[in-house]
């Protein structure tokens, strides 16, 4: 019998997919959203969690953009 399970597939680089790991580490057990890690550029995420990792990519982004003074 066949199992099957609705989520995002996440295709990205090494170091955004080490950022999303470790955000998914930070959460307490019960919102935990990472179903399955496929291999080290691509995830299997619970599909309600797709805006909340591109708003802390966002975030994570805006921190860390270099800005020339002016």
């Amino acid at each position: 019998m066949v199992n099957a399970t609705k989520g995002l597939f996440i295709s990205c680089d090494i170091p955004m997919a080490q950022f999303i790991i470790n955000m998914n580490a930070s959460l307490p057990a019960n919102q935990k959203f990472i179903i399955h890690v496929l291999d080290n550029t691509h995830l299997f995420v619970q599909p309600h969690a797709g805006e909340m990792i591109k708003s802390a990519i966002a975030d994570f982004r805006e921190a860390n953009t270099y800005e020339k003074p002016g």
